[in-house]
């Protein structure tokens, strides 16, 4: 039996679900044949081979080289520079400094930026969201109906000494008021190489088969971004994977999968751009009386000292920054 094959016995066995096996030959090698129904978190839309869905089912994550053209990011960070320089103004655009220098340094230049979030009406960052090639994954996770919910370029910027470049490890769906997980998923494209030393991504695998765990600020020394929620209880011994990437490399990965990145300890900025995706058939939930509920609170008081307004609710900020960029706006 084919490599594949085992592997697709020990995921069915942990989900508990009936699967068929047919014995088939492709290109020299045995391949497995199941029903489509015994994997979980992704569709049979004949894009991903059996070994990466069965890796995005046991791990939670899948790491695709090359995705998007050298050309593409040099035009998504063109936009981020004129945007640090201000010369353009983009409505509901977030601009984020890092702790350490964010009462020190106002200069018109990107080291004083370490994150733009919500770009959905910048035309030449939002092309990313919409790139057929990230697309055409993200329908494996999501279905044919595709909402882009939530848009970051990440500047991670060389650590001051206070360690405040480092991203404490989360689960994305602390955010989202949004369901169900298994319909959401997150591209995250490296702008440039991206490695230990200037801070990238760490996942623990398979914790995506887990559930929504409490997060608030950790208790760090030299401080903590703002809306830099942490897990307050995951396991410290649970393998980790340090995702080193090329420029152009894109990962996608699952909500409840726990990750975060470490410093950076370079002297230059580490770049990425990403996007998160629901489907359009997802419906928001009450995250009143849940762990979801600090996180819920802290956005709406952020979001009426901004738009000058007092009964804006949780659901109401998402709804707003959703974008349908494939299929139909069915629910979300």
């Amino acid at each position: 039996m084919s490599r594949a094959a085992d592997r697709l016995k020990v995921v069915v066995n942990h989900l508990d679900r009936p699967c068929s096996f047919v014995q088939a030959s492709t290109s020299g090698e045995n391949v497995a044949y199941y029903q489509p129904q015994a994997l979980r978190y992704s569709f049979d839309n004949d894009l991903l081979s059996t070994e990466q869905r069965i890796s995005y089912e046991e791990d939670g994550f899948l790491l695709i080289k090359g995705l998007v053209s050298g050309e593409d990011i040099d035009r998504f960070r063109a936009a981020f520079e004129r945007i640090c320089r201000r010369e353009v103004q983009v409505p509901g655009l977030v601009v984020m400094r890092d702790v350490s220098i964010a009462k020190s340094e106002f200069v018109p230049d990107q080291k004083a930026i370490s994150k733009l979030q919500d770009f959905q009406e910048e035309p030449e960052l939002f092309r990313y969201c919409s790139l057929p090639q990230i697309l055409n994954y993200v329908e494996c996770f999501t279905g044919p109906n595709i909402m882009a919910m939530h848009t970051m370029l990440i500047n991670k910027p060389p650590d001051t000494g206070n360690k405040t470049s480092r991203h404490p490890m989360h689960q994305d769906l602390h955010y989202f008021p949004f369901r169900p997980a298994d319909r959401i998923v997150c591209s995250w494209t490296a702008m440039e190489k991206v490695h230990c030393q200037n801070g990238c991504l760490v996942v623990l695998p398979g914790s995506h088969h887990g559930t929504l765990k409490e997060h608030d600020y950790p208790e760090w020394e030299g401080g903590v971004n703002k809306m830099y929620h942490g897990v307050r209880d995951h396991d410290p011994n649970h393998p980790r994977v340090h995702l080193e990437m090329e420029k152009g490399d894109t990962v996608f990965f699952h909500p409840l999968l726990i990750h975060g990145s470490g410093m950076n300890q370079t002297q230059g900025f580490r770049k990425a751009i990403s996007c998160h995706y629901a489907s359009a058939d997802c419906y928001y939930i009450d995250v009143r009386g849940t762990t979801q509920e600090n996180i819920g609170q802290e956005v709406k008081e952020i979001a009426a000292r901004k738009y000058a307004v007092d009964d804006v609710t949780f659901e109401d900020t998402w709804a707003v920054r959703g974008r349908l960029v494939q299929g139909d706006r069915t629910n979300l």
